[in-house]
């Protein structure tokens, strides 16, 4: 296990939060939850189909739980005039409140927004949209937040060690104006300094590095930087810079020698939504590189998001970052 995984674990330890995890019949879900409870890096409150989950159990082999299973199917009572309590400004009936709430993620939004719990992790089974509309609605945006946005951690392996990256946005805004990658970025600043607790060197990643290409799509990217760099004069800042030249120091030199972030960045800001998500799947998938996420920024409370394609081992440390974001709210 990294040092950074290491970490995270630690401070989820000390944290104690109690994390819903709203598809509970999934068995790597189930899996998750025995080891978060065993490792005690969390207190898991599993919500799921009961029948199905005592199935799953047994054929996996695992004895009665030590933690809180929640049966979905009788919360719906509870949870319906919570709903429309949040949802009646917006039109929505009691009868469509009875509706959403027989549906895990919903309960586990309104348990977190009611401080039932201290986080939420879903997405091993629901989409990505499903669960971030979820969060919106029923969680709600901090007040100082305009956007939604979300990143992934990413642990690269280079000479037995793993280096965490923050790769952003890969998940939620599909063609960010400049503004919006203003936000991305200072967003994601705050949450690598949260998880690793230093300054990060942060890259506005492009097809051009340092002026080697001319294209009208590159003048938000080089705007964005400016911004950036001007809002925290105190950190190592650049772009526009092609990926090779973010990572790579030898490639570094030859193309941005007096860079300070080029070869060192530890945060990529990616263009767009196709750009982000194309190179979080081809680094899991073809450089062995774990990928943790999506991460979801800019909620009152931290609710996250998980790749369907996500192993029991990235459910548990998706729920010690979740547990980690808890302890700044």
């Amino acid at each position: 296990m990294s040092q950074f995984s290491k970490r995270l674990i630690e401070y989820a330890k000390k944290k104690a939060c109690t994390i819903a995890l709203p598809e509970g019949d999934d068995p790597r879900v189930i899996e998750a939850a025995y080891q978060l409870a065993k490792q005690k890096i969390a207190k898991p409150l599993l919500i799921a189909d009961k029948q199905a989950f005592e199935s799953i159990r047994i054929s996996l082999g695992f004895p009665e739980p030590a933690f809180t299973v929640i049966d979905s199917a009788k919360m719906q009572a509870q949870i319906a005039s919570e709903v429309f309590q949040i949802r009646q400004h917006k039109g929505l009936s009691e009868q469509q409140a009875q509706a959403l709430a027989l549906d895990p993620l919903v309960q586990a939004a309104v348990m977190l927004r009611t401080g039932q719990v201290d986080g939420v992790v879903a997405g091993a089974v629901r989409t990505t949209a499903e669960t971030v509309r979820t969060a919106i609605q029923l969680v709600g945006m901090a007040d100082d937040m305009p956007w939604l946005s979300s990143f992934f951690v990413m642990l690269h392996r280079q000479a037995e060690q793993e280096r965490p990256l923050i790769y952003a946005d890969c998940g939620v805004i599909v063609e960010p104006t400049e503004d919006q990658l203003v936000a991305i970025a200072n967003a994601s600043i705050g949450s690598w300094r949260q998880l690793t607790g230093r300054d990060p060197r942060v890259a506005f990643l492009a097809f051009s590095t340092h002026g080697s290409a001319e294209h009208e799509s590159l003048s938000r990217i080089r705007a964005a930087t400016q911004r950036v760099k001007s809002q925290h004069p105190d950190l190592h800042i650049d772009g526009e810079l092609q990926a090779d030249a973010a990572l790579v120091p030898e490639i570094a030199q030859r193309k941005a020698p007096l860079s300070s972030v080029a070869g060192k960045a530890d945060i990529l800001i990616f263009p767009n939504l196709h750009a982000g998500n194309i190179a979080y799947k081809l680094t899991e998938r073809l450089a062995n590189a774990t990928a943790l996420g999506p991460i979801l920024q800019g909620l009152c409370k931290p609710m996250n998001d998980l790749s369907r394609g996500c192993s029991s081992e990235d459910i548990v440390l998706v729920s010690a970052i979740t547990a980690n974001q808890a302890r700044s709210y």
